[in-house]
């Protein structure tokens, strides 16, 4: 049976390049109306002022220049990890489309990134190399992002809660804050660098992408690694994400539809009953390292299902 025209079966390099424009846009305008203004009138905030923004300050070039490095920072991570797979894809000659970035103008400013493999992907090690491909080029440059947002951040007395919007930490925050910062006061919060920011995006999209299920690098890392036998993962993963969408972060509940769109089960490999080397294993196990470095239970602090009925009880 033919089957149907895709419109990913056709190369559209002007809408890779657009759609990567637009992100830089976004990206950029969300670095400069909030993570660099944020921290460069860190002090009037902690000091209790209303920021009243102007487009004076939106033209400072101080934060001008922390939008900038917030944009490449971050849009350079993202781009890491989507051509990590995409020149494996090429390695292997595997038929794949270059990036397509998601421009939005949310928090990030960006849904991140993807790429579409054409090609099916039959054997078990080029599906190992390409799913974890894309987390460890990006998860490269996240340390250095996380490691300077660090260094250059600035521990301030805790604002309201209702004034702010406080973030959670990866366990790689929390390894690399006590060298940088030391120990920080009770009752003192951490404004990051816009630089830090972006890596700590970069940990939650590497986090996001390891989860072991489906069509997620980290469902690729797992098929290759124990085959058929981990879509018996699936109803688990999903009952994860739904007891963290009701007592962490309500978002959970979004990721595990768009999984479910997406499809839970592994197309099969025709090898799959041959086991990985031990370098691949290896490497898968540290994949499961880096995704226990990067996870946040709550991204967003205090968004948690049962924090927003709240109000109406």
């Amino acid at each position: 049976m033919r089957r149907k025209p895709s419109f990913f079966d056709k190369d559209r390099v002007w809408l890779n390049v657009l759609l990567f424009v637009l992100t830089l846009i976004s990206t950029y305008a969300m670095g400069v109306t909030t993570w660099s203004l944020s921290y460069v009138y860190a002090n009037a905030l902690e000091a209790g002022e209303l920021l009243e923004i102007s487009i004076e300050m939106l033209w400072d070039p101080q934060v001008v220049t922390l939008a900038l490095m917030y944009m490449i920072v971050l849009c350079g991570i993202l781009l890491a990890h989507e051509m990590g797979h995409y020149l494996t894809c090429r390695y292997y000659g595997l038929n794949a489309t270059l990036p397509f970035f998601i421009p939005l103008p949310n928090l990030i400013g960006t849904m991140g990134a993807f790429i579409r493999i054409r090609s099916p992907i039959t054997r078990k090690h080029q599906l190992f190399d390409v799913g974890v491909a894309g987390p460890l080029a990006g998860f490269i440059l996240t340390i250095p992002a996380v490691a300077y947002g660090l260094a250059h951040a600035k521990v301030v007395p805790a604002l309201p809660i209702e004034e702010s919007i406080l973030f959670g930490e990866p366990l790689l925050f929390k390894l690399l804050a006590p060298l940088f910062l030391g120990n920080i006061p009770p009752g003192h919060d951490i404004v990051l660098h816009p630089v830090g920011f972006a890596g700590w995006v970069g940990a939650l999209v590497t986090a996001l992408n390891l989860f072991p299920i489906g069509q997620l690098d980290g469902g690729h890392t797992m098929y290759a690694l124990f085959g058929s036998r981990t879509r018996k993962l699936a109803p688990f993963v999903i009952a994860a994400f739904m007891f963290m969408g009701v007592f962490f972060f309500a978002g959970w509940f979004i990721w595990a539809l768009l999984i479910g769109i997406l499809g839970l089960r592994h197309p099969p490999v025709q090898d799959e009953h041959v086991p990985l080397d031990p370098r691949r294993r290896l490497i898968a196990y540290l994949t499961l390292g880096i995704f226990v470095l990067s996870f946040i239970p709550a991204p967003i602090i205090g968004t948690s299902l049962l924090d927003l009925l709240r109000p109406l009880f």
